[in-house]
């Protein structure tokens, strides 16, 4: 038997709804491509050349589309790390799929809020996992993404205890909170408990991590848990 295709999953689901940011044509025709072979599939639902046109669309939109997927640098100008934010605060999963490689645009990325960070050199069989992954909020680490983080060598590390640890890495491993307690035998509201102490230790030490992608990459930096972990 041959190979299954890039991505495939168990179950059959509803289609992944992806929107492509990018002011080069050619990457939406790809990408539109590659959306089209994938298993389970992937339903490219618009394409747009700036991140403007985007965040102006009708409000209704938002329901259509699971995943963004994000060209950095538009017309050759600074990365817009302004409308990355924007995106985030209006609550859409973000995959960054950039030619820029730089590790420190890499992790403001990920602090920011993106849930991933693929160089567009990273290919296919990289960009349909990073999707399927950001459609249930589950960060994707890809090879450029897992090298800026081991690359980040800051110092400043809270002191979380081993029961936090324990709830972080459960929680990076798996799809809920709910998912966590049942396997470490607390409820919900425990292992929100224990992310927010986790998250305020990581404020407290001037690197904050809103979000569960800044959150593993500061797990990862600090060696509570590898990438062949995840």
């Amino acid at each position: 038997m041959g190979a299954p295709p890039v991505g495939a999953a168990a179950a059959d689901t509803a289609p992944i709804r992806v929107a492509v940011i990018d002011d080069h044509d050619v990457v939406h025709a790809g990408v539109q491509l590659w959306c089209a072979d994938a298993e389970p599939s992937i339903e490219f639902v618009g394409n747009y050349l700036v991140p403007q046109g985007f965040i102006d669309r009708p409000p209704i939109v938002d329901e259509d589309v699971d995943v963004v997927l994000f060209d950095l640098q538009v017309d050759g100008k600074r990365p817009a790390f302004d409308a990355l934010r924007t995106l985030c605060t209006d609550g859409h999963r973000v995959v960054i799929f950039s030619h820029i490689s730089a590790d420190e645009v890499i992790l403001n990325c990920l602090e920011i809020g993106a849930v991933s960070y693929l160089t567009k050199t990273e290919g296919r069989a990289h960009l349909i996992d990073a999707i399927q992954a950001a459609s249930s909020g589950t960060p994707y680490v890809g090879p450029r993404m897992a090298r800026a983080l081991v690359n980040d060598v800051d110092t400043r590390r809270p002191n979380l205890s081993d029961r936090e640890k324990e709830v972080l890495i459960a929680w990076f491993q798996t799809e809920s909170k709910d998912l966590v307690g049942k396997r470490l035998f607390i409820a919900p509201s425990t292992v929100r408990t224990h992310l927010q102490r986790a998250r305020a230790k990581y404020a407290a030490v001037g690197r904050p991590a809103p979000t569960k992608s800044a959150l593993l990459a500061r797990a990862i930096e600090d060696g509570i848990l590898g990438i062949a972990d995840l």
